[in-house]
């Protein structure tokens, strides 16, 4: 009996357009995540060292192309710190417009990357990397309030925790508007009528009073600044299309939807291409507004992420002035919620770890470490699946035994050893030593019925243990060997040399 797995439809933008309750949902969605967007997006420019314009076209251009490229509806990419972080030092040595050539670059391996099917590997990362990779966002997510909690006035304090509280509180009563929108609403409507001088968003950086323009970067079309742009350019794709495909996984689980990674891998890098000839700096998935649009605002079509793109660019552009009033405690309050509703408390409970294998709490706990100590998720995730892999092959290796059988035929004695388990290079190493070569009769047979051979490393090690028998002048016959087994050692048996 087979068992089919199906997945909740999701609503369609049609049928959202069609529904006035739907069609609100993602329109006040898309206006939560526009206003979050707002401070994120200057920071970043300050982390990547260029003009708050930048980040701020680039997550509008990113919002508003992935609505129609990508692969998974609702999902949010904009301008992020993650490609801040990888492309700050092409700024920083090279200027704006090597920048932009770096983006249109990464952008083009994206599109590359996806066409070859690079979302494919998306299931070699084991579920402990993924949560790992989950909680090191959610707290990525928390430390990057902290500047906006420290050395400020008091009163930033009590507004933050009004903020929670209205955030926490107000689902509990009504959910036709989404609590962090009245949390933005109100303390800013508090902040301007009890004349309270705080930090607010205009603190961040200047906001742009006109629309993006297409350019094309002032950089030579020469092999050298192939060169110079090239490490870079790889390093933003590979992190863009990481972040994207581990965030798109996590959308697909909360809304118990399927999406098309293939299609999010090149729709990333056709959205990162054209955001470059617009003279944005790049960007990916973010989780952070996702979870707000996904989770606390209850969003599920590409409208809200298309609407996200076009109402930051009509709150910068045509509201500016306006936007720069909302407190930065306003903002603090939302992303503190979407840290901790995005950490998996469940994983780090008594009961969880202590049912849960050594091996798997070590790659989550390794994947969270290296991610929050390099801010770099590209980094954070190959430790973990680096971790994951060391300690799996351990596991199987320890697998592998060994029997030894001594019987009688008319011809003498026979010293058979009788292999279990997987042969690969962490198992087939110590098999060299599990044999009595000095005591072992003339006659000896390696029956692998219950083996199976996996690479070059263990044809090597039965070469070797075939050439320390003859030496003895000993034979040896390897027997029960499965088809795929037979072929490689066939092909490379007396092909690789002895250890």
């Amino acid at each position: 009996m087979s068992t089919t797995l199906t997945h909740t439809p999701e609503p369609t933008v049609r049928a959202a357009l069609r529904s006035p309750k739907l069609l609100r949902i993602e329109v006040l969605a898309g206006l939560v995540v526009a206003l979050a967007l707002i401070p994120e997006a200057i920071s970043f420019s300050i982390i990547a060292g260029v003009d708050p314009r930048v980040g701020l076209f680039a997550s509008f251009t990113m919002a508003v192309s992935i609505a129609f490229l990508g692969g998974r509806p609702a999902m949010i990419s904009a301008a992020t710190g993650a490609i801040a972080l990888v492309i700050a030092p092409v700024v920083r040595e090279h200027g704006l417009d090597y920048l932009i050539a770096t983006v249109l670059l990464g952008g083009a391996l994206q599109i590359i990357l996806g066409l070859v099917g690079v979302a494919r590997l998306m299931r070699f990362i084991p579920r402990s990397v993924i949560v790992g990779f989950v909680n090191a966002l959610a707290i990525l997510i928390f430390l990057a309030q902290l500047p906006h909690m420290i050395d400020v006035p008091w009163l930033v304090y009590p507004m933050i925790a009004v903020g929670i509280a209205v955030i926490v509180g107000l689902p509990r009563i009504s959910s036709v508007i989404p609590a962090p929108l009245v949390a933005i609403v109100a303390l800013t409507a508090f902040t301007l009528l009890a004349s309270i001088t705080m930090p607010n968003v205009g603190d961040e950086g200047e906001l742009p009073d006109s629309l993006p323009s297409l350019l094309l970067p002032d950089v030579p079309f020469t092999l050298d600044t192939l060169k110079i742009i090239a490490p870079y350019a790889l390093a933003m794709a590979l992190v863009g299309l990481l972040e994207s495909l581990l965030t798109a996984k996590l959308v697909d689980d909360i809304t118990d939807t399927h999406s098309d990674k293939t299609r999010e891998a090149w729709g990333q890098g056709a959205a990162n291409v054209i955001t470059g000839f617009f003279g944005g700096m790049g960007g990916c998935a973010m989780i952070g507004q996702t979870m707000i649009n996904v989770k606390a605002s209850g969003a599920r079509t590409r409208l809200s992420t298309f609407l996200a793109g076009t109402f930051l660019l009509i709150l910068v552009v045509g509201f500016g002035d306006v936007v720069a009033l909302i407190p930065m405690a306003a903002l603090v309050a939302v992303m503190i919620m979407v840290a901790v509703g995005t950490f998996d408390w469940h994983s780090i409970q008594p009961a969880t770890l202590r049912r849960m294998p050594k091996s798997e709490t070590a790659v989550m706990l390794s994947t969270v470490a290296f991610t929050v100590a390099t801010h770099n998720l590209a980094i954070g995730v190959g430790v973990g699946v680096l971790v994951a892999m060391t300690l799996f092959a351990r596991r199987v290796a320890h697998l592998t035994q060994t029997h030894r059988a001594l019987t009688e035929d008319a011809e003498g004695a026979i010293a058979t050893y009788r292999v279990t388990g997987e042969l690969f290079f962490a198992s087939s190493n110590d098999l060299y030593t599990q044999f009595d070569y000095a005591d072992d009769p003339d006659r000896v047979v390696i029956d692998l019925s219950d083996s199976h051979i996996w690479d070059a490393s263990t044809v090597a090690s039965l070469d070797a243990i075939t050439t320390k028998y003859a030496r003895k002048g000993k034979s040896v016959e390897i027997i029960g060997l499965n088809e795929a087994s037979a072929e490689r050692h066939g092909r490379l048996s007396g092909e690789l040399s002895s250890h």
